[in-house]
């Protein structure tokens, strides 16, 4: 059960592996794009492209849904990034349902794990399976794996390194599971206060705030790159651009203009001030604009210097 390209590697994993998979669970088609076509999963795409049953069950208790998924007889439920499970689900398989989550839990619980680590400017993360139970993302863990945030990384580049240990993961825990060597143990109770959660991404999360550090704007920049993208407004007399920004350096550099203050410092660069350092902008997208270097955005941008972040 998954729907994203996330979800996919784990599935061939498993039939390359030499797993049974007797159908594959995934989200209804939706319309997207301007002409609003339906478009497919990840995992639906993949699915039918080696012949395996696909349900898309609008509701998880339609009693439709739940006596097909019933006759598949399957023995173990594998689930990745998908919806929470009604109990009628997780609790049908005899050998249960577990769930592949990219963080290490407890910490990280919620939708955009590997998001929210990037933005708080953690140093490492890693991938958790754990049975599912009533709550989001609570249940016992069967087996975790430590993956390093390095310095530049993005939420791209370690969404993908994390899809490659977490189907290693997945492959080890059915395997476990099959042998009769699997040992859940409960999440250790974790001050609330003490829990980092990793809510839904919104449009305010990739709001950027210039008066915040050089260092926690990068981090937020890295953590939205390359999707769904941090983003600020350029202002002059009259005139405001909204601006997806990609990547950036940090300059190590005292600050001496106030937040937002865009400084020209070549023909091709560009650093904005921060609350307490500057940014040197290296990706960024004008709305309506390609993706561009900043090299090519200033080729087509006359007076920067006049121009600010708000």
């Amino acid at each position: 059960m998954g729907t994203p390209q996330f979800a996919v590697a784990p599935l061939k994993r498993l039939m390359e592996s030499g797993y049974n998979i007797c159908a594959v669970v995934t989200a209804p088609d939706k319309p997207s794009g301007r002409g609003l076509q339906l478009s497919q999963s990840d995992v639906k795409q993949f699915a039918i492209a080696n012949g395996l049953e696909v349900l898309q069950p609008v509701s998880l208790k339609d009693p439709e849904f739940l006596n097909r998924l019933k006759s598949f007889g399957a023995e173990l439920f594998v689930v990745v990034a998908f919806r929470m499970l009604p109990a009628d689900v997780w609790k049908m398989p005899g050998l249960g349902t577990f769930n592949l989550h990219a963080s290490l839990l407890p910490q990280y619980r919620g939708a955009a794990p590997i998001n929210h680590a990037i933005i708080n400017g953690e140093r490492k993360t890693g991938v958790t399976t754990f049975l599912l139970d009533e709550k989001i993302d609570t249940g016992a863990v069967l087996f975790q794996k430590e993956c390093l945030i390095e310095p530049h990384d993005n939420m791209g580049s370690l969404h993908d390194k994390l899809m490659e240990i977490g189907s290693e993961l997945v492959l080890l825990t059915a395997e476990a599971i099959f042998s009769g060597n699997a040992k859940a143990i409960p999440q250790p109770s974790v001050n609330e206060q003490e829990l980092k959660p990793a809510p839904k991404l919104s449009r305010e999360t990739g709001s950027v705030d210039w008066k915040q550090s050089a260092e926690s704007i990068n981090n937020l920049i890295r953590g939205l790159s390359p999707y769904p993208a941090a983003y600020s407004v350029m202002k002059t007399e009259g005139k405001e651009i909204q601006v997806k920004i990609f990547s950036a350096n940090l300059i190590e550099q005292k600050c001496e203009h106030s937040p937002g203050t865009i400084v020209k410092t070549s023909k091709t660069s560009f650093m904005v001030a921060c609350g307490d350092g500057y940014l040197s902008i290296t990706s960024l997208q004008p709305s309506g604009k390609r993706k561009m270097t900043t090299a090519e955005f200033m080729a087509g941008m006359r007076d920067p210097e006049n121009w600010r972040f708000e």
